[in-house]
């Protein structure tokens, strides 16, 4: 997997990212559950004729992260660098659960880079009526249970797991606690989102309980413009869940904002 060092204000970042297939650019952002949770969605989007990057956030799936890089806007500032470095331009962004949020700080950040903006049952927004779950005062079952519309067929036995994936489960925990904070959400972003000029689609599915609907009814009324649509017989992450159906979503919408441009 391609490492990049990349400059920041905060120091140089070595990130590891995987790239797959030829074609328009996608920038893939993952979540707290890690990179493999979205690598299927990537073979699949890289099928359809994109270039996708799929980065691994410092922290996690075993990285190093650097002490500097504490906060969801570092991360955004980090990916900003290496769309630059890269020169890709005209980018759909996909960001899921806390990648979301990185996406969504990425257009604020970096505007001219993206083309078009998808967030699939994204934290980083304070809401008092429909607060994120508190994801860890959760054990694994626990979240299990309010991520999926179907939690049995993707509850695992954590004791079970070989010592060094247990100690990569632990360090995305951490990292996704320095990132994120305990709240996972971010007082002042729900008015900086009025600033995205990205044409963005907000996707969620019906069955989240970690971040439900209703958040993602708010998400979407931040961003100027914003679709919304709910997924059925999914969860928190709609790519592992129904993936062909977000693919045709994701496929509409960014010929949508080409259209649009």
């Amino acid at each position: 997997m391609p490492e990049y060092l990349q400059s920041t204000s905060f120091g140089d970042v070595p990130l590891t990212v995987d790239e797959s297939g030829e074609g328009k650019p996608v920038l893939l952002l993952h979540g707290g559950a890690g990179p493999v949770s979205v690598s299927g969605f990537a073979g699949m989007l890289a099928g359809r004729g994109r270039r996708v990057l799929t980065p691994v956030h410092p922290g996690f799936g075993g990285t190093a992260r650097p002490e500097g890089l504490d906060s969801v806007r570092g991360l955004a500032e980090v990916y900003a660098r290496l769309l630059e470095d890269l020169e890709v331009e005209n980018a759909t962004v996909i960001g899921s659960s806390v990648g979301g949020w990185v996406a969504a700080e990425l257009a604020l950040a970096a505007p001219e880079r993206l083309e078009a903006l998808v967030l699939l049952d994204a934290v980083g927004l304070e809401s008092a009526e429909h607060p994120v779950a508190d994801f860890f005062s959760l054990t694994f079952d626990q979240v299990v249970d309010l991520s999926y519309a179907n939690p049995d067929a993707f509850r695992i036995d954590l004791s079970a797991l070989p010592d060094e994936q247990k100690r990569i489960a632990a360090g995305n925990r951490d990292a996704l606690r320095v990132y994120g904070g305990e709240s996972m959400a971010d007082p002042s972003l729900k008015e900086r989102l009025a600033a995205v000029s990205t044409p963005a689609l907000v996707v969620w599915g019906e069955a989240d309980r970690m971040v439900t609907p209703a958040y993602g009814r708010e998400y979407a009324d931040a961003i100027p413009g914003a679709g919304f649509h709910v997924i059925e017989r999914a969860g928190h992450l709609p790519q592992i869940e129904a993936p062909g159906v977000l693919l045709a979503l994701v496929e509409e919408f960014a010929e949508a904002a080409v259209k649009s441009a």
